[in-house]
Parts: structure tokens; C-alpha cells; sequence
């Protein structure tokens, strides 16, 4: 399929920023870019018109991108510590997203978008985990994030080579006890 050349209008997300020249498919041209005027035919004239808002538009990057940076440097290694309502074997009624820890980072002062937090999926679990913070390719970093239980989580113990939980060592304690009673009457 054949490609298309345009000058951006407007920067675009993974596309460009005001003044290149780009290529994309006639369809993302005819349907997207041009009706919403975030491009235009490349022509000389056109290209010398928006050489200043480029300049500003790169200024802009440059200091947003310096921000970035301190963001990083203070978010790095934070622990962050989410209370949530969980069953005994420690598996959470909902889950944490992605949207919850960027708002508890927001919370805690960090101007952190959702977007930047990437957990793939949510956490079902109670358990400790490294969450990756992601500003742009090569602005990361990461946090520890702690899923702990609203209620104590019943501990397993090993009897005879099975897991089971107390309740049910109790129960089976119990159980050779009378067996036990029974073989010496």
C-alpha cells in the first residue's frame, strides 16, 4: 500500500511533532489526520509557518523531559503499601490496577500518569511486587508496591507431607488422638 507525505499541524503521539513531515497510510491521512487539521500538504511555505511553533513545541519537550527526569530520580525505590479486602489464602476481592497506583503515587506527591504505570494486568494477590514506572523509552524506573491483607491471612503449616491450614491440622491432631485411644483400650 502505497504511503502519503504530510506536514504535522499539531504534534501527534507516536507520530511526530509540529513540523515534520511525515508518511502514514492514505486511510489514517484521509480519516483521522486531515479532518481534525493536525496535518497538511508539505510545501515550502507551509513548512517555513510553522518553524517557530516548532521551536517552541521542542522547548517545550526539552523541559517536560527535564521534569521527567527529577520525577524519576525522587520516585525511584519508593515503597508503596495498598491495603485491600482478601479471602484466607491471600486472593484479593477485585484487584489493584494500574490506575489505583498512580493514584496513590499522586497522593503521595509524585505527578505520575496512569499510562506510566505498567503492570500489564491487575494484581489479584497479596504479595510484594517491583511495578515499573515508564515516562517515555528510556525515562524508567520502578517502585515496590506491598498487597497487604485487610484481615490476617491464615498461615499453612506442613503435617506429614500435605499443606493444610491450621484448622484442619487441629482437626487431624484430633482425629489420631481418639485413633490413638481406641488401639490402647
Amino acid at each position: 500500500m502505497k504511503a502519503v507525505e504530510l506536514l504535522l499541524t499539531e504534534s501527534v503521539d507516536n507520530l511526530g511533532i509540529v513540523g515534520d513531515v511525515v508518511k502514514v497510510r492514505p486511510g489514517y491521512a484521509r480519516n483521522f489526520l486531515l479532518p481534525r487539521g493536525l496535518a497538511t500538504t508539505p510545501t515550502q511555505g507551509n513548512i517555513n509557518r510553522l518553524q517557530e511553533k516548532r521551536k517552541i513545541v521542542q522547548e517545550e519537550m526539552r523541559r517536560r523531559r527535564a521534569e521527567l527526569e527529577q520525577l524519576i530520580e525522587k520516585v525511584a525505590g519508593y515503597e508503596l503499601s495498598m491495603t485491600r479486602a482478601a479471602n484466607e489464602q491471600g486472593v484479593l476481592f477485585g484487584g489493584v490496577s494500574q490506575h489505583e497506583i498512580a493514584q496513590a503515587l499522586r497522593d503521595a506527591g509524585f505527578a505520575v500518569d496512569d499510562r506510566a504505570v505498567r503492570i500489564g494486568e491487575q494484581i489479584k494477590r497479596v504479595d510484594n511486587y517491583t511495578i515499573p514506572i515508564q515516562f517515555a523509552s528510556d525515562l524508567r524506573t520502578e517502585i515496590k508496591l506491598a498487597v497487604v491483607s485487610d484481615k490476617p491471612i491464615e498461615e499453612e503449616e506442613e503435617v506429614e507431607g500435605e499443606l493444610i491450614n491450621e484448622d484442619e491440622a487441629a482437626e487431624k491432631a484430633q482425629k489420631m488422638d481418639k485413633k490413638k485411644k481406641k488401639e490402647e483400650e
